[in-house]
């Protein structure tokens, strides 16, 4: 499978951990380096990604939901940019989403950074 097609994938499974009410899964997709950066908010590492993010996992159903709609892969094929909408729980579009993939073991991709932009009404 071509580096794209991998990263695509990998977006909608790491989606999917949400979705799924997964809150393991979703801890093995970020990077021991995985950035995300929300509002003014930035959590640096494995470990306080996963502090911030655990409450979206709390409730039975997932309070928002991604998937990507651009994916580029710079030529080396270690490094990917993927990007697309963020929903509502009731699939309203609410955000967009920027990631950053890093392959970190043959055919594991990890993100190491994160972004959400809020839509403006």
């Amino acid at each position: 499978m071509d580096p794209k097609q991998q990263v695509i994938e990998t977006e909608r499974a790491f989606a999917k951990t949400l979705a799924d009410r997964d809150y393991q899964a979703f801890l093995s997709y970020l990077s021991e380096e995985a950035t995300f950066l929300s509002g003014t908010e930035v959590l640096r590492g494995r470990k306080q990604v996963g502090a911030g993010w655990k409450p979206f996992f709390d409730a039975p159903r997932a309070p928002f939901s991604w998937k990507p709609e651009k994916v580029e892969v710079l030529p080396s094929g270690d490094l990917a940019l993927s990007t697309g909408p963020v929903h509502s729980s009731d699939g309203k579009p609410v955000a967009e989403f920027t990631s950053i993939w890093r392959l970190e073991a043959p055919g594991v991709w990890r993100i190491i950074f994160d972004r959400g932009n809020m839509l403006c009404d």
